[in-house]
């Protein structure tokens, strides 16, 4: 279920070459730990097997991509390069990087697999909000929502075989801390992800449009980190619910939103505002309105370890840190809270932007990723990207606010801070 892996084999087979797939291992990627690193890794061995049964060659090459890959390129007289897309600043960089090193008369694409409606493709330039994306999206879902060709068995053997990949030894390259532990919960692999998928429509689906916003109901896909890692597709994923939209039609209706419209919108922001990480990505009102109140008196100031270890006055986000510590993903309907009390714990809105980053991307799966930058997570709800700009109030001045009784109005917040009590 991959565009651009479906792409170079069809290329391979019109020149009757053999085929390639290599995966560069940088040795770090932002604030990645071993806990992201092994839920990649052992995603890739299955590739690799499934690979090897497709008489495909699978390569791990160590390093960055301009310095392995031309290389290998030269090495193994490769015709043509094919290549995913990411919006992001560091990806977009390798591209370049290896743009520059490839010998010349080899050609080089690149295809943005991981969205549906390709990111160049769904608008020109960067959108407001959800509002302004959505007809755009939708009105081309007919021509990008398809089933995927198969991925056949590749008729051209290489002429020598792949070697042989130490899977163990491949982690004493890597330059990440470990003592971020691996979850239980979550198996890697596109077998494991496939299941979630499969379970998530036979128990949760039905309930997915009436309690996604309760973080104690279970009704979440929790596909994040499959789909953060490519190792399940979101295009699958909306093709496999779209079939049960005759009985739970608002729940699909609200799965393909998130999915798809708030997903894309994340990925618009970063492909075309180089600050997506920053207050200067924000709009020039929210900029403004947060400037304004940048020396309003905080209630409380937390430092980033205290923030970190879920040390706050507030047994509701210290809940929500210690799930996303512990299992590596918060619940939705929480994210935007635990980013919004971030902002009014902090001495300014570059430091609460900055800590929440760091946290989200050291601790979530699915972090160092556009929704995560732009979606309910960091930039979103502590600059308001997307909101229209609310009362006007203290610290946040016209960007939405949030408090624990509002949470309380929602959902049985004592229940969930049970479940999540610091275990010391």
């Amino acid at each position: 279920d991959n565009w651009a892996f479906l792409y170079a084999q069809r290329l391979a087979l019109k020149q009757e070459l053999p085929l390639h797939v290599c995966f560069c291992l940088v040795p770090k990627f932002l604030e990645a730990t071993i806990r992201h690193y092994r839920f990649m890794l052992r995603g890739l061995q299955e590739v690799a097997e499934e690979c090897a049964q497709l008489n495909i060659s699978f390569h791990l090459l160590l390093g960055y991509a301009k310095d392995v890959l031309p290389t290998f390129v030269e090495e193994h007289g490769v015709g043509g390069l094919v290549t995913d897309f990411s919006p992001l600043r560091l990806p977009q960089q390798w591209v370049e990087d290896v743009k520059e090193r490839l010998p010349e008369d080899v050609p080089f694409a690149q295809v943005d697999a991981h969205n549906i409606v390709p990111c160049w493709v769904a608008s020109p330039k960067q959108e407001y909000s959800a509002r302004t994306i959505r007809g755009k999206i939708h009105a081309q879902l007919p021509e990008f929502l398809t089933e995927f060709p198969p991925v056949v068995c590749h008729p051209h053997p290489p002429s020598c075989p792949a070697e042989p990949i130490a899977w163990e030894a491949c982690y004493s390259s890597l330059q990440v801390d470990h003592t971020v532990k691996e979850v239980e919960w979550a198996t890697p692999g596109t077998a494991a992800g496939m299941a979630v998928l499969k379970s998530f429509i036979a128990e949760r689906l039905k309930s997915f449009s009436t309690h996604r916003n309760d973080p104690n109901k279970a009704a979440l896909s929790n596909l994040s980190p499959w789909l953060h890692f490519g190792q399940v597709s979101t295009q699958r994923a909306i093709l496999e619910v779209q079939k049960h939209r005759r009985n739970y039609k608002d729940s699909v209706d609200a799965f393909v939103e998130e999915a798809v419209v708030r997903r894309e919108l994340a990925e618009n922001f970063c492909y075309y505002n180089e600050n997506y990480d920053s207050v200067q990505g924000a709009y020039d009102w929210a900029q403004t309105t947060l400037k304004l109140h940048a020396k309003d008196k905080r209630p409380y100031l937390y430092s980033l370890q205290e923030l970190e270890q879920g040390t706050t006055h507030d047994p509701l986000w210290n809940a929500a840190q210690l799930q996303m510590v512990r299992e590596g993903k918060m619940h939705g309907f929480l994210r935007m809270y635990w980013a919004k009390k971030i902002l009014e714990w902090t001495r300014t809105p570059e430091e609460a932007l900055q800590f929440a980053i760091y946290l989200n991307d050291r601790y979530e799966l699915d972090g160092r990723d556009p929704n995560g930058y732009v979606g309910k997570r960091c930039l979103w709800s502590i600059c308001g990207i997307h909101d229209q700009g609310w009362a006007e109030r203290p610290i946040f001045g016209k960007i939405r606010y949030m408090n624990y009784a509002g949470c309380k109005r929602k959902f049985d917040v004592d229940q969930f801070e049970r479940r999540y009590a610091p275990t010391h």
